[in-house]
């Protein structure tokens, strides 16, 4: 399979990497800045032949242009968005705007840009083309018991919206579209404490991804399998 996906440098991305080139299938992955992620360019060193790294910032409207035409005349059959940002966005007394505004940019309308250019990619897949969206149950209205979080939270509700008008809109282009919550993970954003490893929320994410099918198309999907209430 040919797959892109977006923020591979580190976390749950670059997981993703391993695991996708440890299957043998041939990878496209992102990074702000490649030269400085450098697990991804060992990687790159290691299977030269089927990992190609570029950068792309998802906010960038050149950046993102400039990837999808170095993706050549390629389909794309898994696109995995996976650039994310997360901010509290302040209090109901003091908001802080920049933050908000900055994760929309990132988490909702960053995703729609690479969408968008990477389509035509996708389009061209004969191997049944997913889109798979990287989201968090903290975008779901109906999970929302302890409040705060405002940018993360509207701005990866948004992105569930999107993901749903998008598995309609491209349904009968047979492009399976949803969103996944990858757990608390073990990363750099989900801090020490987290309840998984990168390893196992990717290695369950990727037995859901492969076995979704048309009326998969459209969910809301935990790392290892069950649903989440929007």
């Amino acid at each position: 399979m040919n797959i892109f996906i977006t923020a591979g440098n580190r976390g749950i991305g670059l997981e993703f990497v391993r695991q996708l080139l440890e299957r043998g299938d041939h990878v496209t992955t992102t990074a702000r800045n490649p030269g400085e992620a450098d697990e991804l360019q060992a990687l790159a060193d290691e299977h030269p032949d089927r990992l190609q790294v570029l950068e792309l910032d998802v906010t960038d409207p050149e950046t993102v242009a400039a990837a999808a035409e170095a993706v050549g005349e390629r389909p794309i059959d898994l696109l995995i968005n996976n650039a994310g940002r997360l901010s509290r966005g302040g209090s109901p007394d003091d908001f802080d705007f920049d933050q908000i505004e900055a994760d929309f940019q990132v988490n909702t309308v960053g995703t729609l840009r690479v969408i968008e250019a990477m389509l035509p990619h996708v389009r061209r897949s004969e191997e049944n083309p997913k889109i798979v969206n990287v989201t968090s149950k903290m975008g779901s209205i109906s999970d929302n018991g302890s409040g705060g979080s405002y940018a993360y939270r509207m701005s990866k509700c948004a992105l569930n919206m999107a993901t749903r008008s998008l598995a309609a809109d491209l349904a009968d282009d047979g492009i399976v579209t949803f969103v996944m919550h990858p757990g608390w993970v073990q990363t750099r954003m989900g801090g020490p404490n987290a309840l998984i490893t990168t390893e196992k929320s990717v290695t369950n994410m990727l037995e859901v991804i492969d076995g979704a099918g048309p009326d998969d198309s459209g969910e809301f999907y935990e790392w290892n399998g069950n649903r989440v209430p929007w």
